[in-house]
């Protein structure tokens, strides 16, 4: 069996990030790797061990272009109108809260949200398949 333990991403400005990843979700530098030409940023917070893996490769000043591969991370938070309401105060621009009705009966409710990078975070309200 097998035991999924981080994601990468590569982000263009470490400060920018670690500020969003914060702010957001609470996700705090747990350990950092400093190479000659990159550094690996290792995030978590209480609530798992999965870490978001943060790659900065130093030099680089264009934008990552994402593609047409990438979905998006997902997280579960307890009270998603809350977090809302703060990153839209923060400045972040979370996209509008949605119900997830695919027969008419709730499922799930969740927003999007673009962190600096442009990589997209689907936020959960905790609830159902998702408690």
């Amino acid at each position: 069996m097998a035991k999924m333990v981080h994601t990468m991403i590569r982000v263009l400005d470490e400060a920018r990030a670690l500020a969003f990843y914060d702010t957001a979700f609470g996700l705090r530098v747990k350990d950092r790797l400093d190479f000659a030409d990159f550094t690996l940023v290792y995030l978590v917070n209480d609530e798992t061990a999965f870490e978001l893996e943060l790659t900065v490769n130093k030099g680089r000043t264009e934008p990552y272009d994402l593609g047409n591969g990438y979905g998006h991370l997902a997280v579960v938070v307890d009270d998603m109108p809350a977090l809302h309401a703060r990153l839209t105060e923060a400045g972040y621009a979370p996209r509008k809260m949605v119900d997830f009705a695919p027969g008419g009966e709730v499922i799930a409710q969740f927003f999007f949200i673009a962190d600096p990078d442009g990589y997209q975070i689907e936020v959960i309200q905790k609830a159902g398949r998702y408690a």
